[in-house]
């Protein structure tokens, strides 16, 4: 990265890219989410140390925009938790199921984290560590 320059953040931006990652990625859902991920093949060598980015998708189902809003942060929270698990020249979208907005609401970034991380196993992430009893 050149000097002075600010590192890019690691979301997903553009209607394009969440259109890749939906058509040509692989999903995995439960009650409360869908994980979408797409390998990114464009200049690997370069953004290989950028990671893997995040793109969210909480529609009006969920509920007002407090809600919503809420929810957002708990899984971003939870995604960045979960991130040291993925492969880093990967592209991901979250898609917030309605039952999201009570478990953000009961259980916040833990619970979340608990729904993601068994999404992240089925798409073939990196075993979770297992915590000592």
């Amino acid at each position: 990265m050149p000097p002075g320059r600010a590192p890019r953040r690691r979301r997903l931006s553009r209607s394009a890219e969440f259109e890749r990652v939906y058509r040509q990625g692989r999903s995995k859902g439960n009650r409360y989410l869908v994980l979408y991920a797409f390998p990114r093949e464009d200049d690997a060598s370069d953004r290989e140390e950028d990671g893997p980015r995040l793109g969210l998708s909480v529609s009006r189902r969920v509920g007002g925009a407090v809600d919503r809003n809420r929810v957002k942060r708990v899984l971003r929270e939870a995604f960045w938790a979960e991130a040291e698990r993925l492969p880093n020249s990967s592209d991901y979208v979250v898609v917030a199921r309605p039952d999201a907005r009570d478990l953000a609401e009961r259980e916040g970034a833990s619970g979340m984290q608990g729904a993601l991380a068994e999404l992240v196993t089925a798409l073939g992430g990196t075993p979770a560590r297992e915590e000592p009893a």
